[in-house]
């Protein structure tokens, strides 16, 4: 009995550790697998990268996007992932999305995510805040877009973005800006460290050599790398024939942008639809994409004036002066930085908005600011045609306030009865004086007659008879005068006091005297 009952503890011993080895073994297998398969995932998963893309019309936002694509035509992708993605930019803020293809392996190294505003409102500024969280802010870039066809817009379109994107940067939360001061730091860090313009270094010796910020760089730090692109850069040409610009003017303009940029440590590229140049390498180097074969080095470019490219990081006050000794970019830097300061208060007057926006500063000062003299430089040909007057902004911020119009229509009632009764009054005294003195003339049908000295005679042809225009005026007047002066005769009633007989007796004596001549006449013999 006790070895049966051994045998049997035995057996069951044996079964429990049979069944038990089993299920460790397969929970140690899932908790190998679960690791290396999370890590192959999120190794495949693609780097999402976003794009704020600010200013200019639907189809300059839709030439950006086509000179930002990678794909060509050459392309080996498949169908289905070679379908360009549509563009959403009619209404507010628009939205579509691009894959980054490295074209020799034909890999995808990114998507972008790109959010299109066309207009500067305040009111669409809530539409980007959900956008911007500290996941998304790291992997942002920011694009203003310009154009060459209104380059006296330029200054005070950037002005009114940066007001944009220091509003939005104001309204976020606690960890967004902290996020935002950190990045703000690495970026600036990029720029210190002796090394290319994409922020690599070229040499290790120099990896720890710090350099430190020069005069006007990064006074006014965003926290989201900055890249403005000014396109249509073929204008150039059209301004120099249709608008007179000259090198001095293009000069004067590359200086001004240079020296704003500088504050918020942007770059700086023209394109042109047929050629967008580094586009394409400079956006991606500010977001860090890199490809797998070749890495594009972004080469400054500041004497080609149709091929202009600044990187970030490489500008100086310096180097701004030398296309221009004589301009003043100390103090066009230090006037900027009043220009982008946000308005105190929602209930700033419209008197002292209207002050700072044409540069009289806040409190009634005549310093012009750092856009006035921009735009007193390069001047927007417009202004110069009447019909500017109906714009909203004019050259001297004389703004008119229009009257009711139910107010106006009764002010012009009461001016025309007005002008209706010296008419009258004038045509009555004009009258009067006729009948006492008819030689009397005014002074218009003197100034006809000097006329008719001048010109002689009008004379016309009607039906093959040749007619005096003067003439004919004249007898028209003297048959007008004898009818009135018939009207005002009084009519004399017909004398009855003669005798009816007498007037038979005359026609008696008339036919009597008829007969006797005929017959006393040769033919009646």
């Amino acid at each position: 009995m006790a070895n049966s009952s051994r045998r049997v503890s035995n057996l069951h011993n044996r079964a429990s550790m049979g069944t038990e080895r089993p299920g460790s073994r397969g929970q140690e297998n899932e908790e190998i697998w679960k690791p290396m398969l999370d890590n192959h995932s999120s190794g495949k998963r693609l780097p999402e990268k976003s794009v704020l893309v600010l200013g200019g019309t639907q189809e300059t936002q839709k030439n950006f996007l086509e000179s930002l694509s990678t794909d060509s035509p050459n392309s080996k992708r498949l169908p289905e992932r070679a379908k360009k993605p549509p563009i959403a930019n009619q209404f507010a803020l628009g939205y579509t999305y691009q894959d980054v293809v490295d074209m020799e392996h034909e890999d995808t190294l990114a998507r972008l995510s790109l959010y299109l505003l066309a207009t500067p409102s305040p009111s669409f500024t809530p539409l980007i805040k959900p956008y911007l969280n500290p996941r998304t802010i790291p992997h942002m870039l920011v694009v203003i877009l310009l154009d060459w066809n209104h380059p006296w817009l330029w200054v005070r379109q950037l002005r009114d973005w940066i007001r944009v994107l220091r509003s939005l940067i104001m309204s976020l939360d606690d960890k967004s800006k902290e996020i935002l001061h950190e990045n703000s730091q690495l970026l600036q860090d990029k720029g210190c460290n002796a090394g290319g313009a994409d922020g690599s270094s070229n040499n290790n010796i120099t990896d720890n050599i710090e350099i430190p910020l020069g005069p006007g760089e990064w006074d006014e730090p965003l926290g989201i790398p900055l890249c403005v692109v000014c396109q249509n850069a073929d204008k150039i040409e059209t301004l120099e024939k249709e608008r007179g610009y000259k090198e001095e003017e293009l000069d004067f303009i590359l200086q001004y942008i240079r020296t704003i940029l500088l504050k918020h440590g942007a770059s700086l590229i023209y394109t042109m639809p047929s050629a967008p140049g580094s586009l394409q390498a400079l956006v991606h180097s500010h977001l860090g994409i890199r490809s797998l074969v070749k890495q594009a080095q972004l080469k400054h470019e500041v004497i080609d004036r149709e091929r202009v490219l600044v990187p970030p990081n490489w500008d100086s006050w310096g180097r701004i002066r030398i296309l221009n000794g004589g301009f003043d970019v100390e103090g066009v830097s230090h006037k900027w930085s009043d220009d982008i300061q946000l308005p105190e208060a929602k209930g700033t007057s419209q008197l002292e908005e209207q002050a700072v926006t044409n540069g009289q500063g806040e409190h009634g000062s005549q310093e012009p600011s750092a856009t006035s003299i921009y735009e007193d430089t390069i001047r927007d040909p417009n202004l110069g045609n009447p019909l500017s007057a109906l714009h909203s902004r004019q050259s001297d911020g004389i703004e008119v306030a229009s009257k009711d119009t139910q107010e106006h229509l009764a002010e012009q009632q009461s001016k025309l009865d007005e002008l209706r009764r010296e008419d009258d009054n004038e045509q009555k005294l004009k009258a009067a004086r006729k009948k006492e003195d008819p030689a009397y003339r005014t002074w218009t049908e003197e100034a006809s007659g000097v006329v008719e000295e001048h010109i002689g005679p009008v004379q016309f042809n009607v039906g093959g008879i040749q007619v005096d225009a003067d003439e004919i005026v004249k007898r028209l007047q003297d048959r007008e005068a004898n009818r009135t002066a018939e009207a005002e005769e009084p009519m004399t009633p017909p004398d009855n006091s003669q005798d009816p007989k007498m007037d038979n007796d005359k026609l008696a004596s008339f036919f009597a005297g008829l007969i006797n001549k005929g017959a006393n006449s040769p033919r009646a013999t």
